[in-house]
């Protein structure tokens, strides 16, 4: 059972579209089933006597006693509302349960305290199977206005209770850090011109995609320009520094052909102009040039970094915690940007529910998740895709996800923690695309009898513990080649097992040697590390073959501008 707060300054106006066709004509039978009195409140649904004006009169009744009072003065947002309306599968509701609902809601947000006879006017408008609509004046009869502070929370929360005693589905409780959902109007609009999300979502990801690819705010709003996007930004009237932003959709305008504006913050609580510059870099530092001397290393250090993040959810440093969580879902959308195979699409959609699971009350502290953060910029500019590297890094993402979900049911954030865990099986899926193929190629490639029985003596020895499941495992034969692989690289077989299984626990692992195979191909080349280190010490420095980053980060490309109109 989902209610969604507002207000307004239009009672009349209201009132005619509840008990109007609607617009598109789904409005049947719209009629009162309760109100603050009955006999009081004329219902234009059933008393063909009754008038919309003569009901918003008997409303405003004490309204506008209150703006004789104050000698004229309009009351601001005087209009409450409250659309109350069952999930998906739900039983019918009588009109009598629906009346039962809405007198406990306008209860526990204070617009009518039980038993209180000065309280505001309401009446509760039934025109679907599936929801009602609670409308009030918030002006008592004593010319007070009710204390409604928190009035959305305190909604959900006797909606849960409600659930639970109705028998019916129960939802997920929120913290006030979801984005705003599509308006009906807005979502009316989306069909009417033949596309699948609202302008208001795709405005939403896009400047998700483009902040998570950036190094500076400069660079924001000059990004989401290129993809066609309308940027408009408010100016401090002392300072002239930038206080606020909104943005526009390509040909998303209004019925006077104005754009449609949506401020940062009302796309979602992250995107505000003061959220953006606590996880974008200083402009100093972020016009320092970017030097990477292998394109591998974006994709080893955004595996690292990850690794690391999971040691930082078992920390119990919230602030950390969830910094780096915001940090992961930026580097999934340039992930999901510097890919190419089939599994893109899969990344792409775990990036956008991860959007969900990325905010929590918990203020984050993005200085503890910079290194995650870097790699990932890093990565959005990667000019290839390194093969099992990559693999190695979507499996890394995997069990980060996993663990992010159990960090939010943990702490008791339950949409978080659902989105978090819908995303971990969106990422399994792309996950499994991907490496089976690759695992498949390594077993294939399996090194001789001989040098695989040498290799099991070394897990042998350098894990007894663990040896026997990992010989078991299906992967076991795909490790002996990336052993063989690391070997030839300059490492030594036993000491890169004991090094790799120290990175984190085994015991939990379902699949040791998958898990080995990834850690030990996410190792950097030991030969290659050292023809590195000789190079910079005879003075020829790395930093020769500078990566220049495209114009327009990876995150921007040609095929991701189309709006799938």
């Amino acid at each position: 059972m989902v209610p969604d707060v507002s207000t307004g300054s239009d009672t009349r106006g209201l009132i005619v579209y509840l008990f109007g066709p609607g617009r598109r004509d789904e409005h049947t039978d719209p009629h009162i089933v309760a109100a603050w009195d009955m006999v009081g409140a004329p219902d234009p649904g059933r008393d063909p006597a009754a008038t919309y004006s003569l009901l918003a009169k008997r409303l405003d009744h004490h309204v506008d006693l209150r703006t004789r009072e104050l000698g004229g003065k309009k009351l601001p947002q005087h209009v409450w509302h409250c659309p109350v309306r069952t999930a998906p599968g739900d039983r019918y509701l009588t009109d009598a349960e629906w009346a039962e609902v809405a007198r406990r809601i306008v209860h526990a947000t204070g617009i009518a305290p039980e038993g209180d006879e000065k309280a505001c006017r309401w009446i509760v408008v039934r025109h679907a199977d599936d929801h009602i609509h609670i409308m009030a004046t918030t002006v008592r009869a004593d010319g007070r206005r009710p204390r409604t502070h928190r009035d959305g929370q305190r909604a959900q929360a006797e909606c849960r209770k409600i659930e639970a005693e109705f028998g019916l589905r129960r939802l997920k409780s929120g913290d006030l850090t979801a984005p705003r959902t599509p308006t009906g109007a807005e979502r009316a609009k989306a069909e009417r011109q033949g596309q699948t999300v609202t302008a208001r979502q795709w405005l939403r990801e896009q400047a998700y995609a483009v902040a998570a690819a950036v190094h500076n705010e400069t660079d924001y709003f000059t990004v989401l320009q290129s993809l066609g996007i309308k940027v408009k930004t408010r100016l401090g009237p002392e300072t002239g520094d930038v206080i606020g932003y909104s943005l526009a959709a390509p040909g998303d305008t209004n019925a006077a052909g104005e754009p449609v504006w949506y401020g940062g913050s009302k796309l979602a609580p992250d995107l505000s102009i003061n959220r953006l510059r606590e996880r974008l870099p200083e402009q100093d530092v972020a016009d320092r040039p970017r030097y990477v001397a292998d394109p591998t290393d974006p994709w080893r250090h955004t595996t690292t970094a990850i690794h690391t993040a999971r040691t930082v959810l078992d920390s119990g440093d919230d602030a950390a915690a969830q910094g780096h969580l915001a940090a992961f879902g930026d580097a999934l959308y340039n992930i999901a940007s510097a890919t190419t195979g089939p599994h893109r699409a899969e990344l792409r959609t775990a990036a956008m529910t991860f959007n969900r699971a990325r905010r929590t009350a918990t203020r984050a502290d993005h200085q503890a998740a910079t290194a995650l953060r870097k790699a990932a910029k890093e990565l959005a500019y990667a000019s290839n895709e390194p093969g099992g590297l990559a693999i190695a890094l979507l499996f890394a993402t995997v069990h980060l996800a996993r663990a992010a979900a159990k960090w939010h049911e943990q702490r008791g954030h339950e949409q978080q923690a659902a989105a978090a865990e819908e995303a971990f099986r969106q990422l399994q899926a792309g996950y499994q695309q991907a490496a089976t193929p690759v695992l498949a190629d390594l077993a294939r490639r399996a090194p001789r009898a001989a040098t695989a029985r040498r290799f099991e003596q070394g897990v042998r020895a350098a894990l007894p513990n663990h040896a026997d499941r990992i010989l078991a495992d299906p992967t076991w034969t795909a490790l002996t080649t990336t052993l063989a692989h690391a070997e030839t690289a300059g490492h030594n077989p036993r000491r890169l097992l004991t090094e790799v299984s120290a990175q984190r626990e085994l015991d939990s692992a379902e699949h040791p040697a998958e898990v080995l195979n990834w850690r030990i191909t996410a190792q950097p080349n030991r030969r290659t590390q050292a023809a590195r280190s000789r190079s910079t010490t005879s003075g020829t420095s790395a930093r020769s073959a500078t990566l220049h980053p495209p114009a327009t980060p990876v995150a921007t490309r040609s095929e991701e501008r189309s709006r799938h109109r």
